[in-house]
């Protein structure tokens, strides 16, 4: 049985090497899935959710906008690309940053496809509304995880069972707006921006306790978000997540067997212990 290490302030620190009892490290296949998951976008990296969520002090111009996105975002289907960089705390304190790129598929309800690769390596995480697989494609292993459910459930399971977290998830729930908005005490629009020729407005938002995040979303009826900047105040060298979103793309027509996962010839399935400990950067 394959145990994922506990995780600690998944967004921020990078794991470190453990050797399993034969053929399979672990830690390489857990800390390529955190890395996965840590490169998007709920992500994008999103802000904590809260159960009971407040809202004050968002402007009307945030709020019209982010309502617009919620009605894109609310499509049968969709994909996207991300570029996403985040940096973390290093063991000696230092503030170090790591890469990735990631292609996301979308099905309502329960349909997603990540592809991730970066540089610590590349993973594939299918949802096929039955069964999560997380495939480290450098390490030749695979996971499942089984679930049914809507998306957010099958999030919500991937990080209870790894404890990692998809930082993008947001975008991909029924309510995109409310779920950015999750916890945000305050918030608008503070200018506008140009994002690979397509004029954008840069939104700031702030959420409890520590938390600070950067919204750019496109300056049109769809207001599709084409960059997220997430800042943690309270830890040390506040770092940060960046997330560069584009080509999307609301025509396809994505098969069933886009989401499914046929083990290649050579890949070994693990097994994964039923919960993880640890805790993790909250998720927007």
């Amino acid at each position: 049985m394959v145990a994922v290490p506990p995780v600690a302030r998944l967004w921020l620190r990078r794991k470190g090497r453990t050797m399993l009892s034969g053929k399979i490290a672990k830690a390489r296949l857990a800390r390529t899935l955190l890395c996965l998951v840590a490169g998007f976008f709920s992500a994008v990296i999103a802000p904590a959710r809260a159960d009971n969520p407040q809202r004050y002090a968002i402007s009307d111009e945030a709020s019209v906008a982010l309502a617009r996105m919620s009605k894109t975002l609310s499509a049968k289907q969709f994909s996207f690309d991300a570029r996403t960089f985040r940096s973390y705390v290093g063991a000696n304190g230092e503030l170090l940053h790591i890469a990735h790129t990631l292609t996301t598929i979308f099905r309502r309800p329960d349909r997603l496809s990540l592809d991730v690769s970066g540089d610590d390596g590349s993973i594939k995480i299918r949802y096929d509304g039955e069964t999560i697989v997380i495939f480290g494609v450098e390490q030749k292993q695979y996971a499942r995880i089984p679930v049914s459910g809507s998306i957010d459930k099958a999030l919500d399971a991937l990080q209870e069972r790894t404890g990692t977290d998809f930082p993008l998830a947001d975008l991909l729930s029924d309510d995109p707006g409310g779920s950015v908005l999750a916890g945000v005490t305050s918030g608008g629009q503070v200018g506008m921006s140009t994002i690979d020729d397509v004029p954008c407005r840069h939104f700031f938002f702030s959420q409890a306790p520590d938390m600070e995040f950067e919204l750019w979303l496109e300056d049109n009826e769809q207001s599709l978000p084409r960059r997220f900047v997430v800042t943690y105040r309270s830890v040390p060298g506040r770092p940060t997540f960046i997330a560069e979103l584009s080509n999307w793309d609301f025509s396809i027509d994505a098969p069933d067997s886009d989401f499914g996962f046929d083990p290649p010839v050579g890949v070994t399935e693990v097994e994964l212990k039923s919960k993880a400990t640890g805790t993790s950067v909250p998720r927007q």
